[in-house]
């Protein structure tokens, strides 16, 4: 059986924003020289905004904040920077809270599995292969094909279910 891997665990208080972003960013540039996609630099604007929030991030709200921070721009620069984003792996959309969440491995493509906290809305990232693989198997069967698996699972986060 499959092992689970923690892809983005729930952010502690002690966690440095800065330098998780940084490498965020710079993983990304490197994926994208090595895919032969284009990192602007409103993409990577819209990379930091996803990732200095470590959880869900909805796209008003990525506009509101690149309207503060680069003057006024377009709802559709922050629409086509999110596909690219999702579409080069560095992001995901959840599509529970219609919100984006930056990916922890975006070297290796998955599908996502996400603890999505209902009360301060932070999330955490998983992958285990084994749900996958049951997913799709149990898929075919059926005669389905599968394009795309993202899981959402709500519940209380370990400070909200400490509280």
């Amino acid at each position: 059986m499959a092992a689970t891997r923690v892809i983005s665990d729930f952010s502690s208080k002690k966690h440095n924003h800065k330098s998780c972003v940084k490498s965020a960013v710079k993983k990304a540039e490197s994926i994208c020289i090595d895919r032969g996609m284009r990192l602007t630099r409103l993409r990577r604007k819209i990379l930091e905004l996803v990732w200095s929030r470590h959880g869900p991030l909805g796209a008003y709200d990525i506009l509101q904040l690149m309207n503060k921070e680069e003057g006024k721009v377009l709802p559709n620069t922050v629409y086509r920077g999110l596909d690219f984003l999702i579409e080069a792996g560095l992001i995901h959309r959840l599509d529970s809270m219609n919100a984006f969440m930056g990916c922890a491995d975006p070297v290796s493509r998955h599908s996502g599995q996400f603890l999505i906290c209902r009360s301060c809305e932070s999330a955490a990232e998983i992958h285990d292969a084994g749900i996958e693989q049951t997913l799709g198997r149990d898929a075919k069967r059926v005669g389905f094909s599968v394009e795309q698996q993202t899981i959402e699972v709500l519940g209380l986060c370990p400070s909200c279910s400490s509280d």
